[in-house]
């Protein structure tokens, strides 16, 4: 049931973009919806109507190559779209300012992507022939449909002309921007990799105070030749200020290296937590008195 709802609200948000952003302001779109578009603004057909059966076309061309979920997805999302379409032309009025235009088109279609993909469903077009390339080659989702809609979008140069396919195509970007949020979350994940001769109680703090999962590893100084551990770690971005104090209350020669990646899911990332500046304080007690005792 929460995919159809993820579906529904996908292709109003992309019948809303087109209906009331592209088609008043001269805009075009990618893949079968620009195509439309272009019709519309060069010889007044109906773009609800055009991407009705050039949907069904292509959907009826990629449907061997993609599971049987999503073409049952597809044939409502499909007709879907069409009636969106239809009641909402003629909706919209001219902005007066294209690249605003531009941005309120990109977000909304991004947003409409991102629900329609994470329902597992297509409206065709290029996200059809998209989705049939990461089936069958992993080609990347979003990348893939921005280079299928901007071939798509470069023809339009002869409809609307080349200043308006250059809004055009600051709109497909922040879709596609928009889109990679909508699918991956606003909240950005970082590898963390920490080289130490205190890894193991460096690991030790990381797992107490943010429950994050750590593994060591060994690996070589090039250099020396001398063996060394390494600390690899992934946290929430939230967390990285509070894993660097962590790694400095016990190390502060600790080399350390921060990188972004896009998922990360399950583990520690279930659980984990945020610890408060009592948790530095008693570390870096514990730390001195053990000092102490050493010198004892």
């Amino acid at each position: 049931m929460k995919n159809y709802l993820y579906m529904i609200i996908g292709v109003f948000s992309f019948a809303f973009s087109v209906a009331i952003f592209a088609m008043p302001n001269s805009l075009a779109e990618g893949g079968i919806p620009g195509l439309s578009l272009l019709l519309y603004f060069g010889l007044g057909w109906s773009p609800a109507i055009v991407t009705f059966i050039a949907n069904v076309l292509v959907l009826s061309i990629g449907y061997r190559y993609l599971p049987k979920s999503m073409i049952i997805k597809s044939i409502v999302a499909i007709p879907l779209f069409s009636f969106f379409l239809f009641i909402l032309e003629g909706a919209g009025s001219e902005l007066g300012d294209p690249l605003l235009a531009a941005v309120y088109a990109g977000v909304l279609t991004g947003i409409g992507f991102g629900f329609i993909f994470l329902s597992g469903s297509t409206i065709g077009g290029t996200s059809t022939i998209a989705k049939v390339l990461n089936y069958k080659f992993g080609w990347e989702l979003t990348g893939t449909n921005f280079v299928l809609d901007a071939l798509v979008v470069a023809g339009g140069v002869f409809v609307i002309g080349p200043v308006m396919i250059l809004y055009t195509v600051v709109a497909l970007f922040i879709g596609k921007k928009v889109t990679d949020y909508v699918l991956e979350g606003f909240e950005s994940k970082k590898v963390v990799h920490i080289f130490s001769e205190e890894s193991e109680e460096i690991s030790a703090s990381l797992r107490k105070n943010l429950n994050a999962h750590t593994s060591i590893l060994e690996s070589k100084d090039e250099g020396s030749g001398n063996i060394e551990h390494m600390i690899y770690v992934a946290v929430p971005k939230q967390q990285v200020f509070y894993l660097k104090k962590l790694i400095n209350e016990v190390d502060e020669g600790a080399f350390t290296v921060v990188h972004s990646v896009k998922d990360v899911s399950g583990g520690s990332f279930m659980k984990a937590h945020y610890p408060t500046q009592k948790v530095f304080s008693s570390n870096r007690e514990e730390k001195e008195y053990h000092k102490d005792k050493v010198k004892e």
